[in-house]
């Protein structure tokens, strides 16, 4: 390497440095802030819980409310999760928004042995089908909601968090559809990714286009008067009206045109880059799935616009810098700080 060429290596270098100190310090600042909301939510509720329909209050007794399955308690419905969701991505920096949009990462579900004696046997049949949905809680994301939220695609135009897939919600739960990939002993695994290494499961659902995909319907009848199957009707055989079936028909299904408005960037590699990634022996698919989507939120895609970029991946630590007006963005560096063998597919 020619003395001018390793300045020009030495200069990059520095320059990705400093970018990733201040966007650290950016994240302690961010941290710092989700700390103190934190802490003063839990504060409160330590020191007293209101029953708002009896008007008395009790004090949290945190055995009771971590074994609590279903319990109603005035206003408020706790779950206990069934297990938790692996996934590469321990912060939520750069975590996709939406499962399709990181169709190879792949992650896997781990089932609590506390809910069932046997968790393996809640799975028997799922594996017939090809992709489910997960019901998750948020729980990284902070307790404060607004009525309104600004979506990414929106650049900034606020609408109804209920009219968004926002994780800031009043309830704050996830609903994902994934590529079911396997089943083993009590763990599911997956492949699409949108949710944080560590997300509480509160449900698996089988995806059924029959049930989950709109269409009208004529004339539903069902053997006295049952509802559409949900899977626990007996083998049975009776005579049904020919009347009796379903038909598809054309349906209107609307959705807002902001959100056909997805981001499809152009990812490319740097010599280094591609050197790094080589070293490592790791592929592009996941890399490239996570940035060409942008994962940047409306403040930073605004604020610091083609500076660089920093997001975990497993062990990896990637740093990127995005070109708005060429619509491209390239991958720096590629770092592994963690010498280790630990990710969604390990056992």
């Amino acid at each position: 390497m020619s003395g001018e060429t390793e300045l020009e290596h030495l200069k990059n270098q520095l320059s990705v440095a400093r970018s990733e100190i201040k966007n650290l310090r950016q994240q302690i600042k961010n941290l710092q802030h989700t700390f103190s909301k934190e802490h003063q939510y839990a504060l409160k509720l330590l020191n007293e819980y209101s029953c708002k329909d009896s008007g008395r209050t009790a004090e949290i007794d945190s055995k009771n409310l971590s074994d609590t399955v279903n319990v109603i308690t005035c206003d408020d419905v706790l779950f206990k999760p069934i297990g938790v969701i692996r996934t590469v991505f321990n912060e939520k920096r750069a975590v996709p928004r939406q499962a399709i949009l990181a169709s190879t990462v792949a992650s896997r579900i781990e089932l609590s042995p506390a809910i069932f004696n046997n968790p393996e046997h809640s799975l028997d049949g799922l594996e017939n089908f090809s992709h489910i949905w997960i019901i998750y809680y948020f729980h990284r994301h902070p307790n404060h909601t607004k009525a309104k939220v600004a979506p990414p695609r929106l650049g900034g135009q606020r609408v109804g968090v209920f009219s968004t897939r926002s994780p800031h919600r009043p309830c704050p739960i996830g609903l994902s559809l994934v590529q079911l990939d396997r089943i083993e002993s009590s763990k599911v695994y997956f492949y699409g990714t949108d949710m944080v290494d560590g997300t509480p499961v509160l449900d698996i659902k089988p995806y059924i286009p029959q049930y989950d995909i709109p269409v009208k319907q004529v004339e539903i009848e069902f053997n006295n008067s049952r509802e559409a199957p949900d899977g626990e009707e007996t083998c049975m055989l009776t005579s049904v009206p020919s009347t009796s079936q379903l038909a598809p028909m054309a349906t209107n299904v609307s959705i807002p045109s902001w959100v056909l408005q997805t981001s499809n960037l152009s990812v490319e590699f740097c010599p280094l880059a591609s050197t790094q990634m080589r070293e490592l022996g790791i592929t592009q698919a996941s890399i490239v799935d996570v940035l060409k989507g942008d994962p940047r939120s409306v403040y930073l895609r605004s604020k610091y616009g083609s500076q660089a970029y920093t997001f975990g991946l497993g062990d990896l630590t990637i740093t990127c810098r995005f070109d708005d007006k060429k619509a491209t963005v390239t991958v720096l560096q590629i770092r592994n700080d963690i010498h280790s063998e630990t990710g969604p597919n390990s056992s």
